[in-house]
């Protein structure tokens, strides 16, 4: 391979990674999160309290649904999993529409009576950023994660192909060499995990392929909605009968249905008609077992229990997108490959963390007056604080307000994100004009200060705290505190090492050339 082949694939490299590294930084830090989306969101939901079996929790929201939504053209049981508490009901009275349906929602405890539940978004919240951003209309986030996913598949490519002994370089780290230091450990990063970043950033574009690529559905389909119909074919609807009747053994169709579907469990029962003899309940498919994401359900006679439709088979191509779709977001991981896939994407964010700081290190040394560096320069460098350690500790305020905002406060969730938003933005505003070693020291100390002292008012301040979580045998919510303390000892590490780091530098003079017999600055 010529080695000017090889040069422009490095340069390649570091702009496909510099130009969108802080948005990549971004997606991949909560995307990492979103492997633990349903843990942080009962850690952010305290009074959910302790998880109960299928069958009770069926019994306990038809038993309330039955006293406080009389009348209502369909009822909805999300049902609790292996890795969620609470029972969530809503129903739909006649006009209303699905949003406000929505809004209806209520949560059942452990005894199925009505809790209220703080307002959060939760870890869904992380899960949404990473691909749909915020603030701005949803399409314009996918098209913007996209773009940037491509650009993040380029820079894989063009960086194995830049490194000739990427595996040899995988074994070789050296401590203390500057520069040589960050190259060593971004290429440590990037081959720990290759296999998965290539996986993660591909089957990430196939997820949203139907926004990218529209050309095939346009000639198939005369328009989306033909086309979304037969993707995800639903139950026939019904009408309304006008005579009563009373509803079957529900628990009898969801353990029917549950039977079936084995290792994966019923996620959702919709009862559409309660009360009516043209009832229907329509039982769907969890994704908790499978690698193929798809929205199977089953559809029931409400009054005689009968099978009266079910989810037609797909065809390989759809079973291949779905199994692509499923691979991203590893929602049928078992707890140890759920690890690996989190300690894999962890390491992505550290390589996109290290690349974009390698940029600026290699730069540094380059300039004229490495102390006085100009302001494209100094731009980069700023961006580079504000996300790199500023967005953890914007992550650590989200925790912070859902525990400190007022439980009835109105548009609560909205105002946990808004603090996010409002810490990260200070984050980036306080690297713009603070030196970049005070600004990388002091806002790792501050993530360090938030993460760590969370589990200690968790403990202090609420019945929720780590030693009673062990206690109760709550082993995820243990995990939750136990893993807040080990990001707020990683965060301190890294702002003593760069503290100390700064001791230990040399004051360099500015770099200066020859020209002549003379001296002049470079």
């Amino acid at each position: 391979m010529s080695r000017g082949f090889r040069q422009s694939q490095a340069w390649l490299h570091t702009w496909s990674g510099l130009l969108v590294g802080w948005v990549l930084y971004a997606m991949f830090l909560t995307g990492t999160s979103a492997y633990w989306r349903e843990e942080i969101t009962r850690w952010m939901t305290p009074e959910l309290g302790a998880p109960v079996e299928a069958a009770t929790a069926t019994r306990q929201a038809l038993a309330w649904l039955e006293t406080h939504a009389q009348g209502a053209d369909a009822w909805t049981v999300q049902l609790p999993g292996p890795r969620t508490t609470g029972t969530q009901v809503s129903w739909r009275m006649p006009g209303q529409s699905f949003r406000e349906a929505y809004a209806s929602r209520t949560w059942l405890d452990a005894d199925g009576h009505a809790v209220a539940v703080r307002d959060t978004r939760g870890g869904d919240f992380f899960y949404r950023l990473h691909f749909d951003m915020h603030y701005m209309p949803v399409l314009w986030g996918r098209w913007l994660a996209g773009i940037c996913a491509m650009f993040m598949l380029v820079a894989i490519v063009s960086g194995v192909v830049t490194h000739r002994k990427i595996f040899a370089d995988f074994f070789t780290f050296r401590r203390g060499k500057g520069q040589r230091s960050w190259l060593d450990g971004h290429n440590a990063l990037a081959v720990l995990a290759l296999p998965f970043h290539l996986m993660i950033t591909y089957t990430g574009l196939i997820t949203l392929m139907a926004l990218y690529m529209p050309f095939g559905i346009d000639a198939r389909y005369a328009d989306e909605q033909a086309f979304y119909a037969e993707l995800f074919p639903q139950a026939p609807t019904v009408e309304r009968s006008g005579t009563p009747a009373p509803l079957g053994d529900i628990e009898a169709m969801r353990v029917r249905a549950a039977a079936d579907w084995q290792p994966d469990r019923v996620d959702t029962l919709r009862i559409d008609l309660p009360g009516d003899a043209a009832a229907q309940v329509v039982a769907s498919r969890s994704t908790d077992a499978r690698i193929v994401y798809d929205y199977e359900s089953m559809a029931f006679s409400g009054t005689s229990g009968a099978l009266v439709w079910r989810t037609p088979p797909q065809g390989a191509a759809a079973d291949t997108r779905d199994g692509m779709v499923g691979l991203h977001a590893a929602r049928f991981a078992p707890m140890t490959m759920r690890w690996l896939f989190f300690l894999s994407s962890l390491a992505g964010t550290l390589m996109v963390a290290s690349g974009l700081v390698l940029w600026t290190v290699k730069r540094r040394a380059q300039l004229p007056d490495p102390s006085r560096p100009h302001v494209g320069f100094r731009l980069v460098e700023s961006l580079n604080i504000g996300f790199v350690a500023g967005l953890p500790a914007a992550m650590a305020v989200f925790f912070w307000a859902n525990r400190l905002l007022p439980t009835g406060m109105a548009e609560r969730a909205q105002w946990e994100i808004h603090l996010f938003f409002l810490f990260w933005l200070a984050c980036v505003l306080h690297a713009c004009v603070r030196r970049p070693v005070a600004a990388w020291r002091e806002q790792l100390a501050v993530g360090a200060l938030l993460f760590a002292t969370l589990p200690v008012y968790n403990l202090v301040a609420t019945q929720h705290g780590l030693f009673a979580s062990l206690a109760a045998g709550d082993t995820a919510m243990a995990t939750m505190d136990i893993g807040l303390l080990v990001l707020g000892a990683a965060l301190g590490w890294a702002a003593w090492a760069v503290d100390r780091h700064a001791r230990r530098a040399p004051v360099r003079p500015p770099r200066r050339a020859r020209v002549g017999d003379a001296q002049v600055p470079a």
